[in-house]
């Protein structure tokens, strides 16, 4: 027996031509609730409405998240808490309330390889656009390559004042390895512009004090993590790397 859509065609025509037509997808649903819950005719108008707001909202922060570089699987919850890492819980709470974003902190997401730093600096990039904030992530080399691309058609200057002028800016796996002269500057340019305006998150394998050695100007170095490193919240993340808990088992014999 072939059951007849509650939707009629002149419904649908009427809702693709107010640019509401995905709501067919849930208004059957709302159809059935709304008899059986016997709602009143205004409770049914909010329903539907609200359903396509957080549809939008949901549509628009993915959009945002996209452009600004966020991966899509790494979500406040998607994130166990349960993994076999340790951190400071009630920091990390603090953390993604934003408020350290409000006063104009940062913070600095320190730990071995493989616990779930980048996750967790992902995850506060999505809150972040949730709250239609602007965000740029990028891992420090690719950040620093496309700085130093930035000079050879004239637009560093250009790409400094957007950075700085983002109101969350991840850098993920900083001082990985070494950083030159020309990426030493564009660290320092970049942490001074954002100093006490906008925050700053910075994901690493190492502490602030082995970034200095790192850096080919001392002075450019120092002056540079001191002003980061008074600004920003720091989350230590301890434990074994999760790639290592996600090795293929042998299969049984």
């Amino acid at each position: 027996m072939t059951m007849t859509s509650p939707v009629s065609p002149d419904l649908k025509r009427l809702l693709r031509a107010l640019k509401l037509g995905r709501l067919e997808d849930t208004l059957p649903e709302r159809l059935t609730a709304a008899r059986q819950q016997k709602m009143a005719h205004a409770d049914f108008l909010e329903l539907l409405l609200s359903d396509e707001v957080t549809r939008r909202e949901n549509g628009s922060a993915a959009r945002r998240a996209r452009a600004a570089g966020l991966d899509p699987a790494m979500h406040l919850e998607t994130w166990d808490p349960q993994a076999a890492v340790r951190y400071d819980q009630q920091l990390w709470n603090e953390l993604t309330s934003l408020r350290f974003a409000d006063a104009g902190h940062g913070a600095l997401i320190l730990g071995p390889v493989g616990v779930g730093k980048t996750h967790l600096a992902t995850a506060l990039g999505h809150i972040a656009v949730r709250r239609r904030l602007t965000v740029t992530m990028a891992r420090a080399d690719q950040l620093f390559k496309k700085l130093k691309a930035a000079r050879l058609d004239n637009t560093t200057e250009a790409e400094h004042r957007r950075l700085a002028a983002v109101s969350v800016l991840i850098i993920d796996d900083f001082a990985l390895q070494p950083l030159g002269e020309t990426a030493t500057a564009d660290f320092y340019e970049l942490v001074v512009a954002r100093h006490r305006k906008n925050p700053t998150i910075v994901t690493s394998n190492r502490t602030p004090d082995e970034w200095v050695t790192l850096m080919s100007d001392p002075l450019l170095a120092q002056s540079a993590v001191d002003r980061l490193v008074s600004t920003c919240h720091e989350l230590i993340v301890e434990g074994e790397s999760y790639r290592r808990r996600q090795r293929p088992a042998m299969p049984a014999v």
